[in-house]
């Protein structure tokens, strides 16, 4: 028979490692000033057959925000909203594709969003500074409705907007061609690393538009190269050769407080790859 005594001291600790549950998880999910999330795209596999079970166990790891991304888009606003607020995470940016993100913009609006982010542009727009150029057009037509709406517009690079060509590159092209003011950076720092920019620098020197960073690492002295399906570089945080310390010190000193883990393949199971991430982004120090 438990005694009285005993009882107070399992409940004693039983409350002890609940605390200890939720300092954990708030640590991770609000660290020094960094909000800590995943990018939906992470757990494709996932999430079409049970997205609220997919949500809960980002939650129960310790993240506190999800980035959406379409394969969540068959659910209503209402709908998502309520799946999102069940999983106890929240969620104040989405993904969108580019043919489809004009018609999107009340959908996002309605799902309480801060952010609508561009994910990538059509591979017809790659190979050309005239490609480039139709885009940033678009671009600059769809952050002013977004801008309207109450939301941001965001444009995340890969590595093949960094491939030079006739003197120049589509990155820049978009930069040139497009208002800060309605088209902000979403900066993935490994696509950034794997197409040979240095990701400090780039963080600096746009400092204007940097609202939101994606986090990955990258295999040391891996080759670079401008093809954006080449994934077999990725590895979990801290396993691999981005300062992530320093960069995300970066970040947070120029505003941006909000960073979401998209590890776009991972050779261990994804939850585990997603556990392994976030103690990482636990143990680090920020400057």
């Amino acid at each position: 028979m438990t005694t009285r005594r005993e009882f107070l001291r399992l409940s004693a600790m039983a409350a002890a490692a609940g605390c200890t549950l939720r300092a954990s998880n708030a640590f991770a999910g609000n660290h020094d000033g960094m909000t800590y999330g995943v990018q939906l795209y992470m757990v494709r596999q996932q999430a079409p057959a049970d997205l609220a079970g997919v949500l809960k166990r980002i939650h129960q790891i310790g993240f506190s925000q999800i980035e959406l991304y379409p394969i969540a888009y068959n659910h209503s606003a209402a709908e998502l909203r309520s799946i999102v607020k069940d999983s106890g995470l929240a969620s104040d940016s989405g993904h969108f594709d580019y043919d489809t993100l004009e018609s999107k913009i009340d959908y996002a609006r309605q799902l309480g969003l801060k952010y609508m982010v561009c994910s990538i542009l059509p591979q017809k727009f790659w190979g050309s500074p005239a490609g480039f150029q139709e885009a940033a057009s678009n671009l600059n037509k769809w952050g002013k409705k977004v801008h309207d709406a109450g939301m941001q517009l965001c444009f995340h690079n890969h590595n093949y907007e960094f491939k030079q060509m006739n003197g120049t590159t589509g990155f820049d092209v978009l930069m040139k061609n497009t208002d800060p003011a309605l088209v902000k950076l979403e900066f993935d720092l490994y696509w950034l690393t794997q197409a040979r920019q240095d990701p400090l620098a780039m963080m600096k020197k746009y400092a204007n538009r940097l609202v939101l960073i994606h986090l990955k690492d990258r295999v040391a002295n891996s080759p670079v190269n401008y093809a954006p399906n080449d994934e077999q570089h990725i590895i979990e945080l801290g396993k691999g050769s981005i300062p992530w310390p320093k960069l995300i010190s970066q970040a947070r000193a120029q505003g941006v407080h909000l960073a979401f883990l998209d590890q776009d393949e991972t050779k261990l199971p994804v939850f585990e790859s997603l556990k392994v991430n976030f103690d990482y982004l636990n143990s680090i120090k920020l400057t």
